[in-house]
């Protein structure tokens, strides 16, 4: 950026501002502007590779890189980038300087991306789309927490002796983890038969009202 235009605009130069974000169809990390200065250095830091687009090309990341290492190279990157003198912004998502709290931020705002989505979905292959965000194996919402929960219990109890009262606590935590998971496993099967539902997009209705988060409702 360079001042501001008359009108008091700000006069930014298109070429040095880029933008490193995830793409929500694709999932892919993409970088948008800049030049061939700019290429180079999102290849060296970031890992990224040269892709054709409909209005041009653009740089992503490959296919097969790990969602850790997309982020460190989006970090890097952009890093790198602002340090050569451009303009970047980079998706709070991507960023792993940032802290515990706004990763929390970051999972409320995808949860709340994937509400966005059911509330446009108007056919049943899109609310499948949804639910394997939430329950597809090794990679859902839903089998990450159950992850999370076995450690919980699991080293809860290791360090309880069996006349603890807090052990039958654990106990019940394992019971209700192994619920979650069977739960799990439902919502993959309903996600499996609506990805092969022969059956068109809905009509258009007069959509239900969703329940607000308690962060949201008024007192």
């Amino acid at each position: 950026m360079n001042g501001r235009a008359q009108g008091g605009e700000p006069d930014f130069f298109v070429l040095d501002y880029i933008t490193i974000t995830r793409d929500p169809h694709t999932q892919l990390v993409v970088a948008i502007g800049g030049d061939e200065r700019a290429a180079g250095i999102l290849q060296a830091a970031g890992g990224f590779i040269d892709a054709p687009g409909p209005r041009g090309p653009y740089h992503r990341q490959p296919h097969t890189m790990a969602v850790d290492q997309q982020r460190t190279g989006a970090t890097a990157a952009a890093l790198a980038l602002f340090q050569a003198g451009y303009s970047v912004h980079l998706d709070p998502d991507l960023n792993t300087l940032k802290t515990s709290d706004g990763d929390r931020k970051a999972a409320h705002r995808y949860l709340h991306r994937l509400a966005e989505r059911a509330r446009d979905a108007d056919s049943d292959r899109d609310v499948a789309g949804i639910l394997t965000q939430i329950a597809a194996p090794h990679n859902g919402l839903l089998p990450h927490i159950v992850t999370t929960l076995n450690v919980i219990w699991m080293s809860w109890a290791e360090h309880l002796g069996p006349a603890d009262d807090d052990t039958d606590l654990a106990a019940e935590l394992r019971n209700t983890t192994q619920g979650l998971s069977a739960y799990t496993l439902r919502i993959e099967r309903i996600r499996n038969q609506a990805a092969t539902s022969p059956r068109l997009p809905r009509s258009a209705t007069t959509p239900t009202a969703l329940p607000q988060p308690p962060s949201a409702r008024r007192h």
